[in-house]
Formats: C-alpha cells, sequence, structure tokens
C-alpha cells in the first residue's frame, strides 16, 4: 500500500511539473521536483527505491520538457542538460534520507524544504558563475551572479514548501485514514 501511494503521489507531482511547464508563461522555479526529492528519500523504505524513483522522476520528466516544450532551445535531441542540477537534487534527496526519513514532522520537513531550496540555489547558481564569461571568476563575480539569481530563489522556496505540504500532507492523511477504517 504504501509503495503504490508513494509512486501515486510521485507520479501526479510529475504530471503537475509538466503541466506547469504548458502555462504561458510557467511560473519560474515553481517546482514540484525539490519536494518529490524529499519525498522519495522519506516515503520509500528500500535505499535503493529513495535514490532511484525522484531521479526516474526528475529524468523522465526533463526528457519530456527538454525534448518537446523547450526543443526550440537545443539542437537536436537532449538527454541530460547539466550535471549540477543533478548534483543539486542528489544534494536534496541525501538531505531528505538523513533527516526527514527518520523523522517526519511538519518542522523537520518544513527545515529540511527550505534547506532543500538552498542548497538548489547556491549549486545552481555557482555552476552559472563557474567558468562563465558573463561574470568575473572571482568572489564578486560569484556574488553578483547569486544576486542575479534572488529573484528566482522566491519561488523556490514557495514551490517547495508548496508542493512538500501535498505530497506529505496526501501521504498522511490517506496512512491515516487507512488506519482509522482498519481500527473500526
Amino acid at each position: 500500500m504504501k509503495l503504490r501511494l508513494a509512486l501515486s503521489l510521485i507520479a501526479i507531482a510529475v504530471l503537475t511539473r509538466l503541466t506547469l511547464n504548458l502555462l504561458p508563461a510557467p511560473p519560474y522555479n515553481f517546482s514540484p521536483i525539490g519536494a518529490i526529492g524529499l519525498f522519495g528519500a522519506a516515503a520509500f523504505s528500500r535505499k535503493f527505491l529513495a535514490l532511484a524513483v525522484p531521479f526516474a522522476a526528475l529524468f523522465l520528466s526533463d526528457l519530456f520538457l527538454n525534448n518537446v516544450i523547450y526543443s526550440e532551445y537545443y539542437s537536436g535531441f537532449t538527454f541530460f542538460t547539466s550535471s549540477w542540477i543533478y548534483a543539486a537534487f542528489g544534494m536534496v534527496v541525501l538531505l531528505g534520507l538523513v533527516f526527514v526519513r527518520n523523522s517526519m514532522k511538519p518542522g523537520t520537513i518544513a527545515a529540511a524544504s527550505l534547506g532543500g531550496s538552498l542548497i538548489f540555489f547556491l549549486v545552481t547558481n555557482f555552476s552559472v558563475w563557474y567558468g562563465s564569461t558573463f561574470y568575473p571568476q572571482n568572489i564578486a563575480g560569484l556574488l553578483a551572479c547569486y544576486t542575479a539569481g534572488l529573484p528566482f530563489l522566491g519561488n523556490t522556496i514557495l514551490g517547495d514548501l508548496f508542493f512538500n505540504g501535498v505530497l506529505f500532507g496526501a501521504w498522511f492523511w490517506v496512512l491515516n485514514r487507512k488506519y482509522a477504517a482498519q481500527k473500526a
């Protein structure tokens, strides 16, 4: 039951990610991907699934987005856009494995959600700066890059908090209803 529920919630979150990107003006960085990483790490009892399912969700949805929705920005079929994004995502999954998996309390989930947002912001903006010809390769250039990325951080935080609330909230709601039904 728990396995099917977790897979179903992640599938719905992936469909939401794809749907949001179909909007005429998608809300940049308001995405369920960070929440999928935290939730998957916490919800699957087997560590293999806790890692594999969130990464598969990211990879498969990226394949569709990069090759269907945003294909005009790439020359040819694109399997992979940025290893930095996957590294940041891996850190978010690790955050879920270490902190959320054994303590699925609202405060822990909210703190991990904010931590995941910051990890994603720091890693992906570092990747924009690193080796860039647009930003000087010094501390001032790095700070300028982080400053330029600040408008996107708000949507990342809002998206992560919202989707973590939905995923974990639905998870506990369904499991509590099942438990209550078994008790009756």
